[in-house]
């Protein structure tokens, strides 16, 4: 029981944080308590228990794998500053840079999309746990 509530705590935290509309923030909590119970509950339980020992893992590769794709990504979204840059001095280069960039990213199978969202969130919340535990810096 004491991992689910580690669960349910930086989970609620997190809430917190990205649904500025308070009634919204409110909902959603009371769905996470209605969880908590439940066999959804115990896989989110499952997951974090994986996410976590992925992180304490003494494999480099394995703890810095979650992070590393997540870089990946950022990596991607921040070519958008060079692309601003390129549009405004030379905007028909910058369109056909964007129709490849577009044809790229809707190349990518929407699971990749999904495992970014699933990494991005699981460690997102490894780390509040982490940090609630006072485990990680």
């Amino acid at each position: 029981m004491a991992l689910l509530d580690s669960i349910v705590g930086p989970i609620a935290g997190l809430l917190d944080k990205i649904i500025p509309d308070p009634r919204a923030r409110d909902a959603a909590k009371l769905e996470l308590l209605k969880l908590e119970g439940s066999q959804e509950m115990d896989a989110v339980r499952v997951q974090m228990t994986a996410i976590v020992a992925e992180a304490q893992s003494v494999d480099a590769w394995t703890s810095r794998a979650r992070p590393s794709f997540l870089y990946v990504m950022y990596t991607i979204i921040l070519w958008s500053i060079p692309m601003g840059l390129i549009a405004a001095v030379q905007p028909a280069i910058a369109h056909e840079i964007a129709n490849g960039m577009n044809a790229y990213l809707a190349g990518i199978p929407e699971p990749m999309w999904t495992l970014f969202g699933t990494g991005y969130l699981g460690y997102t919340a490894a780390r509040s746990w982490g940090k609630s535990k006072g485990v990680d810096k």
